[in-house]
């Protein structure tokens, strides 16, 4: 895999976000030396670069509040962020965390170290996604275990079936209507809810 991200560093799209001085043409240049595409900009935007797939942000004490403010932001797609720091103050530190940087860059900026800050980012941010995906699909799949078994109680309770014969039912009509199971006992939960509601009267 970091062979694999490592030839995969060439031409990503890098958005540097630094002061525009000395050490961020250090920065670009030993960037572009990697084979990136590089894009830079101060002051702090707003939010994330559309497109972009790593965020190299320089954590300056005097913009903190802009910083707070990117971080707070979501297009629905964070980049990889790695941050660029001058100190290892406590208050540099509480904001590289709270910014949930995956690698840290040090200023002065030199050649050494960067490729592998590059790859090791790369690599734990592409782990931190496949995660959050396999947990979004376990949160998924347990919602429709729970929705089925819902389902399974109202038709036991509503139609006096044992639970063995409430999952056939669920499970012969949704083959019939060609839905899912999740569906078909969405569905049901929902006609029940619809059957139970009596509008008071005026």
């Amino acid at each position: 895999m970091a062979i694999q991200i490592l030839r995969d560093l060439r031409g990503l799209r890098v958005h540097v976000v630094h002061p525009p001085d000395s050490e961020r043409t250090k920065l670009i240049e030993h960037l572009r030396r990697i084979g990136c595409m590089v894009e830079t900009q101060w002051p702090v935007p707003d939010c994330w670069a559309e497109g972009a797939d790593i965020v190299l942000l320089a954590i300056e004490h005097d913009v903190r509040d802009e910083i707070q403010r990117l971080l707070k932001s979501d297009n629905g797609r964070r980049p990889t962020l790695i941050a660029v720091v001058s100190y290892e103050d406590p208050s540099t530190l509480q904001l590289v965390i709270e910014a949930g940087a995956v690698a840290v860059i040090e200023r002065p900026i030199r050649p050494f170290g960067l490729l592998t800050n590059l790859t090791i980012a790369r690599s734990l941010w592409l782990e931190r996604r496949d995660a959050e995906k396999r947990v979004r699909k376990l949160e998924r799949k347990l919602a429709g275990i729970q929705r089925i078994q819902k389902a399974k109680v109202i038709l036991m309770d509503g139609q006096g079936l044992n639970e063995a014969e409430a999952y056939e039912s669920i499970r012969r009509q949704a083959m019939s209507k060609r839905l899912s199971m999740d569906d078909m006992a969405a569905a049901i939960i929902h006609a029940n809810e619809l059957l139970q509601y009596r509008p008071k009267n005026d």
